[in-house]
């Protein structure tokens, strides 16, 4: 009897090969795609303006004072006559004054800010307005038509922000956006909902080390907020990199329009519009605000059906049951469990879902110490920044004069580092590092009677 072949006589073998073969190139396509979106984003310096004007010429056309004007936007025709524009609502006063914007659908499933936009830009009585206030309620048209939440290519352009001209479809998609239409803000609040079968409890995601964001979300009434510096790419990290005073408003579920979390993110808006001076002073004292440091998920440890005991905005106490997951052959059911004290922020919808799936958005009572040092330094870094520049044009003078005297790279470099630490040590510095009034450039404060993504 003739042996069997070799494919034959080690079928586990071959078969383990191809799994691993499987695994390599899944990998590496996993490995390329996360390079291409770092590629796409993280190398970029958006070049913007330090100070940047009020809103005259927009899309192409000037702005009409005292009306309502609705534009389009494209970021090229993929086709030729093919190209598909994306809506722009303009609401522009005839007093001069800031430029906020608005943005929904960043997400194509996200409904609720398409709604809470549509009421507040159709409720502007432009007679009255101090500014212009530019809203795009549905920024991904494409993903908006097929009720998904990312482009056709399935990537998510909440993650290529500020774009790149050169790189992918959503990263070119960014690029023109943020060039044509965020580069006009002086402020912006970019509207979203839960993903994947998850809600949220209106509230604002805020990098609040930022003063300029922290005194915008501070104009929002009786709203959650959330500390976060937001992930590398989203549209609000992007715009506050570039000096853009951002938040996100979060609110409610996806694929669904819900009048509750629609009214109250109106609400939380308009009372925006009127801090920062675009309808006037208000009357009324905003509320008092809750702030979180710090929030954890909470995930499930086992398979099957979740059903949750607790609703976004529960307070909860350490080891309180919040749902339990039940395994629907077996009956086998385990709870989840608050591993802290606070309050749940966000959570999902009873569902199937895998062990590690993430149940439970708490937002914490107390910031746990690294929380509070993260913030502490981002506001330090901040508040260095223009003595940075200052003492680097100080060396770089230095350095200019000692490369005069000779070409000796030591001396220039000993030179520059001298000067240097003379600068800082003596204080003196340029006038724009000393620390001098500038509020005229800051965020409009609230008078005492008037939150990723």
């Amino acid at each position: 009897m003739s042996a069997p072949p070799p494919s034959m006589r080690y079928p586990f073998r071959r078969t383990t090969l191809l799994i691993a073969a499987t695994l390599i190139a899944s990998l590496t396509t996993v490995s390329a795609s996360a390079t291409e979106r770092a590629s796409d984003v993280a190398p970029l310096k958006v070049d913007l303006p330090a100070e940047r004007k009020a809103a005259s010429d927009f899309l192409g056309a000037p702005i009409i004072k005292g009306t309502l004007d609705r534009r389009a936007w494209s970021a090229g025709q993929p086709l030729s006559g093919l190209a598909l524009p994306t809506p722009v609502l303009i609401a522009s006063g005839k007093e001069p004054g800031p430029t906020l914007c608005l943005t929904g659908a960043v997400h194509g499933d996200e409904l609720n800010g398409v709604e809470i936009i549509r009421r507040i830009m159709f409720a502007l009585d432009t007679e009255n307005l101090t500014g212009t206030v530019i809203a795009v309620p549905i920024v991904n048209l494409y993903g908006f038509q097929r009720n998904s939440r990312y482009l056709p290519d399935r990537r998510d352009l909440n993650r290529y922000f500020p774009g790149n001209p050169a790189g992918s479809s959503a990263a070119r998609i960014a690029h023109h956006f943020f060039q044509d239409v965020i580069s006009h803000c002086n402020a912006l609040i970019d509207i979203h909902t839960g993903s994947f079968h998850r809600t949220n409890l209106p509230q604002l995601r805020a990098d609040l080390s930022n003063p300029a964001v922290s005194k915008l979300s501070q104009l929002f009434d009786n709203f959650v907020v959330l500390h976060s510096l937001g992930t590398v790419g989203t549209l609000r990290r992007a715009a506050v990199e570039a000096g853009i005073p951002t938040v996100t408003l979060e609110a409610g579920e996806p694929l669904y329009l819900q009048p509750e979390e629609v009214a109250q993110g109106v609400r939380g808006v308009l009372a925006a519009l009127h801090g920062f001076g675009l309808m006037g002073k208000s009357s009324k004292v905003a509320s008092e605000q809750k702030v979180f440091y710090e929030s954890v998920w909470l995930r499930a440890d086992q398979g099957g059906v979740l059903f949750s005991e607790v609703r976004v905005g529960d307070a909860v106490k350490e080891g309180d049951i919040l749902g339990s997951v039940t395994d629907p052959i077996t009956n086998r059911s385990s709870v989840v469990r608050a591993s802290a004290s606070g309050t749940i922020i966000g959570m999902a919808l009873n569902q199937m879902v895998m062990p590690g799936f993430a149940a439970y958005h708490l937002g914490l009572a107390k910031a746990a110490g690294a929380t509070l040092q993260q913030t502490a330094e981002g506001a330090a870094n901040a508040a260095l920044e223009p003595v940075r520049k200052a003492v680097e044009e100080v060396a770089k003078e230095a350095a200019q004069t000692a490369s005069q005297s000779g070409d000796n790279p030591e001396a220039v470099s000993e030179a520059a580092r001298r000067a240097a630490v003379e600068a800082v040590v003596n204080r003196e510095l340029p006038s724009s590092a000393r620390g001098e009034d500038k509020s005229e450039h800051e965020l409009p404060t609230p008078e005492p009677d008037e939150h990723p993504e």
